[in-house]
This record gives structure tokens, sequence and C-alpha cells, in this order.
């Protein structure tokens, strides 16, 4: 039986075509992973660090980032000698935007919520198993929290992260969630089976609250953002301190339900 995840060969291919076409996607593999470990990082890596980090030869990685270099895709950065993402992945992620409708009146739903209520906001989605933030506009207040567009954290450890899983099945959880997801960043351990209850009373209610996962001080209100289909495509959020009273908690939790209901009808 064909493994799904290979490519076609024709049945006429010959076998230096076959070993081309082998060559080439291993190739696209590493410039795959070249991408993702750069995004990862967040930060420009040297080639040698670059080529442990995908396990791939120095001289193989070399060889990639002079044609992603050549091709604007990535970057030299400070001394030459290490990579980093180029502008053109900039303007491609500018097209993206200006074509992904929910993206584009997400972000602005953000920024007015931020400017409304004062509050660190954020519009999340699922991006290869992990919560992601795909736009994220701060506060006013005086201290600021932790969030930045395009960071992955364990869906274990947010609000989102139980509203994005509503209506998926436990063995596709179980796939999508590692041990060390279940950990959180103070050492504590979550229960698998406490997260899924969660995940199923998060879905009920049409929303969630978290509260000292990802740091002590902070709680995390979100609510779910609905494709056509009737399946949580995002979620739009505020992250407020931990100390925040009952009421307010509820006001918040009241607007960003409104927001979120008026991006799925828009949607």
């Amino acid at each position: 039986m064909q493994d799904g995840n290979a490519l076609a060969v024709r049945p006429d291919a010959g076998p230096d075509e076959d070993r081309n076409s082998g060559s080439r996607e291993k190739g696209l593999n590493r410039v795959l992973h070249i991408l993702e470990f750069l995004h990862a990082n967040q930060r420009a890596i040297g080639i040698g660090d670059l080529a442990k980090g995908v396990n791939a030869p120095r001289s193989t990685i070399y060889t990639l980032v002079r044609s992603l270099v050549d091709a604007g895709l990535l970057e030299m950065a400070g001394d030459g000698n290490r990579v980093y993402f180029g502008k053109k992945l900039y303007l491609y992620g500018m097209d993206y935007v200006r074509g992904n409708d929910l993206l584009r009146r997400g972000r602005q739903e953000v920024d007015n919520l931020s400017r409304e209520t004062g509050e660190t906001s954020e519009l999340c989605m699922l991006q290869s198993g992990r919560y992601t933030i795909v736009h994220s506009s701060p506060g006013t207040r005086p201290f600021r929290i932790s969030s930045a567009t395009g960071l992955q954290i364990p869906l274990p450890w947010t609000a989102s992260g139980r509203l994005l899983l509503a209506g998926f099945e436990r063995a596709v959880i179980e796939d999508m969630v590692s041990e060390d997801d279940l950990v959180l960043p103070d050492g504590r351990r979550l229960l698998l089976d406490d997260f899924i209850a969660d995940i199923a009373t998060a879905g009920a209610a049409g929303y969630c609250v978290t509260s000292g996962l990802v740091d002590a001080y902070t709680k995390c209100l979100a609510a779910p953002v609905f494709s056509a289909a009737g399946k949580v495509e995002a979620t739009i959020c505020l992250v407020v301190p931990i100390d925040t009273s009952e009421e307010k908690t509820r006001d918040l939790i009241a607007l960003l339900r409104e927001r979120a209901a008026r991006l799925s009808i828009a949607g």
C-alpha cells in the first residue's frame, strides 16, 4: 500500500528520476525544518547551530541557506554568520493577512478591544498542534504582560486551547498533547483527564477562564470564533491581572463573547 505522505512516482519513472524525486523531497523537508526551527527560536541562528537543530550536515544546510538567501526568503544577520527570516517572507505574510478575511477583521477587533479595555488582547488559532497567537495588542497598564504575535504555547496552558479543541475526539487530543505539554512553567503537572474535561466544559459554556497557568499573576479569558461549518476557527481573548474582580471579569467575558460572535457572523 502506498504511503499517503510519499510522493507518487509514475510507473515509467526510471531509477535516476526516482532518486531525484526523493532527493528533492528530502531537500524540501529540510527547508521546512529550517523555517520551523527559526520560527521556534525567534532569533537569528548560526549555521552550525542550525545544522544541529535540524539534524543535517553543515554543508547541506549551508547550501540550502545560500539558496534561500539568494531568493530573499532568509537574510544573513549580525556578523554574517547567522541567518534569519528575510523581507520576502514578511511580504508573503502580509499577502496572507490581506487574503484571509477572518484574520484581517480579527486583528481590528483585537486592537479595538485593547483600546477599549486597556487589557492585552489576542487573536489565537491552532497551528501545527499548538496554540498560536496570530495577533496581539498590548494593554495600557504600566507593566507589560508577556504576549507576542507568533508565540506558540502548549494547548493545556491556555484558555484558548480548551476552546480550540472543543469537539475533537479524545484520541485526536491525545495525539496533539504530549506529556511535556501537561507540565506547566512552574513545574505543576496537569492530568490529561482533567484537561479533556475542561475542554468539554468550555465548549458547553461558550467561553473559558484560566488562572495562574502560564504565570502566577495573570488569568486568561477567551471566547470562540466559529467558522460557517460551526467549528471553532479561532479565539479572541484578554490577558488580565489575576486579581481582576469577578464583576469586571464577567463584564469582560460578555464583551469577548459579543465580539467573537460578531466575527463568527461576519464570517
